[in-house]
């Protein structure tokens, strides 16, 4: 079924819904807001004042959401957006920082490498890398970083604080106006709290030397966080990650005007366990937790400065952010061991390993204003906005390295790059049971590469239009129908848009498109029918002009073909009563190149299955605990569906006890519950293990997920 003719299917059954619908039932018409306001806990709500009334009605109040249990019906703009509050962050076992991002129904947080290397994420048919079309942001500063020294969109998330964490807000699709970059499978927006009810002294303790010190608190006008941490692993090289995060916030005002400054800090240093051969896991050569080349492993540091303003009266609201980032990672990976580099050639050298290198300086920000209004008699909202970014990289290398210590530059490239997004979206409720958003955005890139191989530098422009369309039936009967159909993009590696040879053969190559289109489009249906329960079923298709896939025998990605997803998300979130809570999601994704390829149209690597079940407790007596299963599916490796991963269920729990006459709790955490043997993250390619032939061995490659471990932890609030 082509584009077009989908589109008008998908026109004609909402049209049909909307005028089965018509009947008079009193509407909610609240919204979530632009940026994420998640979690800002009740506290905060008593700085609000009731709206006025007046000729105008009251059409889209502000409405802050805490959990997930929050009956968005009326409030969302897709089956597939929704919020996550911070005591449902506080239920979960948290093996990595990036498992926050799990919260999202659908995705997946994987590790192929050391703990201090971004996680990989799958999400919607997408084996994302390290980020690559999930935008995430925390407090309006994006965290993607474009034209990264190990894979485009690279997203760490090592530097969160999850106790300073009010909540997240995440949406499937880039349906929305504000959504740019990296957002074609989704966005997440992260929010730090702004005050917090109590100080916490926290120390986390357990299995292979893990250890966490961290403080978090407010007093006054500041809110403030420090973390200190180790961790080895169950590695034969322990992974001897250390890692420091800092945190001090500067608040000024109320939800009606206020200003945030937020400086943060962290550096992070780790060994590394890369994937291991399958062949050498089956002959004994190695173990499930040995490593081939003990020197990997890498160091990185991130320190941000970054500003929200904000005023809001009872018809209008202006926003203003910036941010600054000063960023550095060395990365030393080895994923081929012997193929490039054999025991004897160069002399004196051997082994494949190699650094990525990035050094940047970021700017940005944005501003925008929303105002309600009166369009064609019906009740109304527009916002027009600015976001703009520039990223001074200084430099963005790949050397080939022996024990980290260099010995070749296969290129180093000094990179500017700056993009700048107008956006404008209007929503209109045209009748009780029907409204619409509807929105455009224009993003303009500009390139400009100076390699230390001349024939690659160069400048190159690009600029793309999105327009947007949303169209929502209902509420009827605490039910919502939903209609998204959006274009949007990601923007490729800077590098790429302006090379001509191959930096490894010196073969001719083509430069890739700088800005890569996507079509998306979703039906869906959002009910709170049934009492104490929250419910979503959607089906998506998205279809992206040039696909991203990761080359393993050096670490990065290349854009390559067509393709097209389509997939089907159910999502439940049941609190029978105060103190339980229950959630069940499903997602099932189908991924196809379609080009003719003789190769095969199976995208490897894409996510197919995956299934979330959670029970959490938070008893009136002061026990408390959750348990969680994670089932992530087998995966095509190869294009011609050959070769597969096979799947994996994880299953992690928590126990513990709060004080009634002290303001202290104790907690156990347990990882891997049942010590499955299973992958963390599988992928097929070629190399080379001493005394095999130069031409290397095809095989599959894994990383196993972590053993059992156990950790407990103590909490002290004053």
């Amino acid at each position: 079924m082509g584009w077009r003719k989908a589109g008008s299917c998908f026109w004609c059954t909402f049209i049909v819904l909307w005028l089965w619908f018509q009947s008079p039932v009193v509407a909610q018409t609240a919204k979530l807001e632009d940026a994420p306001k998640t979690g800002q806990d009740k506290e905060n709500e008593k700085d609000k004042k009731p709206a006025p009334t007046g000729e105008t009605p009251e059409t889209l109040p502000e409405v802050v959401v805490t959990e997930r249990s929050t009956n968005l019906v009326g409030i969302a703009d897709s089956a597939t957006q929704g919020t996550v509050g911070s005591l449902q962050l506080k239920q979960r076992p948290l093996l990595r920082p990036g498992e926050l991002l799990e919260t999202v129904p659908g995705v997946i947080i994987t590790q192929h490498s050391g703990a201090g290397k971004a996680n990989q994420f799958f999400l919607r048919g997408f084996n994302l890398d390290h980020g690559t079309d999930l935008a995430v942001s925390l407090d309006g500063m994006p965290l993607n970083f474009p034209t990264h020294g190990h894979g485009q969109g690279y997203l760490d998330l090592n530097f969160l604080i999850p106790e300073l964490i009010s909540g997240i807000e995440y949406r499937k699709g880039a349906y929305s106006a504000q959504q740019g970059d990296f957002s074609s499978a989704g966005s997440v927006d992260i929010s730090y709290f702004n005050r917090l009810p109590s100080r916490l002294l926290h120390f986390n303790g357990g299995s292979f030397d893990f250890g966490r010190l961290i403080t978090v608190g407010s007093s006054k006008n500041f809110v403030y966080g420090l973390e200190l941490f180790h961790n080895d692993g169950p590695w034969t090289r322990p992974d001897d990650y250390r890692r420091f995060n800092a945190v001090l916030r500067y608040v000024q005002g109320d939800d009606r005007k206020r200003f945030t400054l937020t400086g943060m800090g962290y550096r992070g240093k780790w060994h590394a366990t890369d994937q291991i051969p399958q062949r050498a896991l089956d002959s004994g050569l190695l173990g499930r937790f040995d490593a081939i080349d003990p020197t990997d492993g890498g160091r990185t540091h991130r320190y941000s400065l970054s500003g929200q303003w904000q005023q809001r009266n009872e018809d209008s609201e202006t926003r203003a952010n910036f941010y600054v980032i000063d960023y550095k990672l060395n990365l030393f990976s080895n994923f081929t061991y012997f193929l490039d580099h054999p025991e004897t050639n160069p002399p004196g050298r051997q082994g494949d390993q190699f650094e990525q290198a990035d050094d940047r300086t970021v700017f940005g920000g944005g501003v925008s204003r929303r105002w309600r209004t009166v369009t064609f008699q019906r009740e109304a909202e527009n916002i027009v906005g600015l976001q703009f970014r520039h990223d001074r990289i200084n430099p963005v290398g790949l050397y080939n390295t022996q024990n980290r210590v260099r010995f070749e530059t296969v290129r180093e490239d000094r990179v500017k790059q700056t993009s700048f997004a107008p956006y404008f979206e209007n929503r209109i409720r045209w009748s009780d049971t029907f409204r619409t958003v509807a929105g455009v955005r224009w993003d303009a890139y500009r390139f400009n590469v100076n390699s230390s191989i001349p024939v690659n530098s160069g400048k190159t422009r690009d600029s793309i239009l999105s327009p947007k369309l949303t169209m929502i039936v209902g509420p009827h009967h605490d039910t919502e129908f939903y209609l998204n159909l959006a274009r949007g993009f990601h923007s490729n590696d800077a590098r790429g848009t302006t090379i001509t040879v191959d930096p490894k053969t010196g073969d001719p190559v083509d430069r890739v498109t700088p800005l890569v289109r996507a079509k998306m489009a979703e039906i869906g249906v959002r009910t709170a029918r049934i009492k104490n329960l929250q419910s979503t079923l959607s089906l998506w298709r998205l279809d992206l002009d040039s696909e991203l896939l990761f080359v393993g025998d050096a670490g990065t990605t290349e854009a390559s073909r067509p393709s097209r997803r389509t997939g089907m998300e159910w999502t439940n979130y049941y609190t029978p009563n105060r103190w339980l809570t229950i959630d069940a999601d499903l997602a099932i994704s189908r991924a196809r190149f379609t080009d003719d390829d003789p190769a095969g149209n199976r995208i490897p690597g894409a996510i197919e299955k995956t299934l979330a079940l959670g029970v959490a407790v938070e008893s009136p007596s002061g026990w408390f605990g959750s348990v969680r299963l994670r089932y992530f599916g087998p995966r095509p490796l190869i294009e011609d569906n050959s070769v597969r991963s096979k799947s994996s269920t994880l299953v992690n729990a928590r126990l513990g006890y709060k004080f009634r006459n002290r303001p202290l709790r104790v907690t156990l955490e347990i990882f891997n519950l049942f010590n499955r043997q299973v992958s963390d993250i599988d992928y097929f390619y070629t190399s080379r293990l001493p005394g095999e032939p130069a031409a290397g061995v095809d095989d599959i490659h894994t990383h196993p997920a972590e053993k059992r471990s156990v950790r407990l932890s103590v909490q002290w609030e004053y």
